[in-house]
């Protein structure tokens, strides 16, 4: 999902503060806010990648001028009042804020942008050494590829075992299970030739954000699929 949290490559937001000895919390409520977080994702209420997804869903000029924590705080409490679990009534001292619409796998312009995705054991496409491009999409959900590594050519450092595939499971899609790789980017190819020559960026990527440099698609894999949970 393209938008302004996806904030990587880009400049003119100000420098960014940095504090010493900043504690791992500023203040208690934000100690309180983690715990519930992850107790509503441990009793299974909403899941990472649905919950990373209300953060991406809030509207701008609300998602650039808040915290770290109140964006935690705006996206669970958008989720619970979207899922029927939490009513407005029930918040106090609390302003709702409305998150944006999310996109639906049941849409015609899902199924015609997913592809499925053959079943059976999950086989790594790629190993330590592989040249890879990570694909140039603009997905209408929430992915972790970020914009500015689309399109750009990279090297396989390592596997990093297998994960369920972001895309369908923050919209109540199938477990998809892919195999998980840290690519290595030349700082040049992410940010043109007045890069530093020796500097480089890793970042961790699912199968199917990526494709062979000769943009093959062996029996499908690599893509983004749909089937059964």
């Amino acid at each position: 999902m393209n938008g302004v949290h996806d904030l990587g490559g880009m400049d003119g937001f100000g420098p960014i503060p940095r504090e010493e000895n900043e504690p791992v919390f500023h203040a208690d409520w934000e100690r309180r806010m983690y715990g519930m977080a992850r107790m509503l994702m441990n009793a299974r209420l909403f899941n990472l990648d649905e919950y990373r997804h209300a953060i991406e869903r809030i509207p701008p000029p609300i998602y650039l001028g808040a915290k770290y924590y109140e964006k935690w705080a705006i996206g669970a409490t958008g989720l619970l009042l979207e899922k029927g679990i939490l009513k407005p009534a029930e918040l106090k001292g609390f302003k709702p804020i409305k998150l944006n619409p999310t996109y639906s796998l049941a849409s015609k312009r899902a199924r015609g942008a997913i592809s499925h995705r053959s079943s059976g054991a999950v086989k790594a496409r790629f190993k330590p050494g592989d040249k890879v491009i990570a694909r140039n999409t603009n997905p209408h959900g929430h992915t972790r590829l970020p914009r500015y590594a689309r399109g750009k050519r990279g090297t396989i450092l390592f596997d990093e075992g297998v994960f369920p595939l972001p895309d369908l499971n923050a919209h109540g899609g199938e477990i998809t299970p892919q195999h998980v790789y840290a690519v290595r980017f030349t700082a040049r190819e992410l940010w043109g030739e007045k890069a530093a020559a020796r500097e480089s960026v890793s970042i961790d990527l699912w199968e199917a954000y990526l494709e062979p440099p000769n943009g093959s698609r062996a029996n499908g894999r690599g893509r983004i699929g749909r089937g059964r949970r």
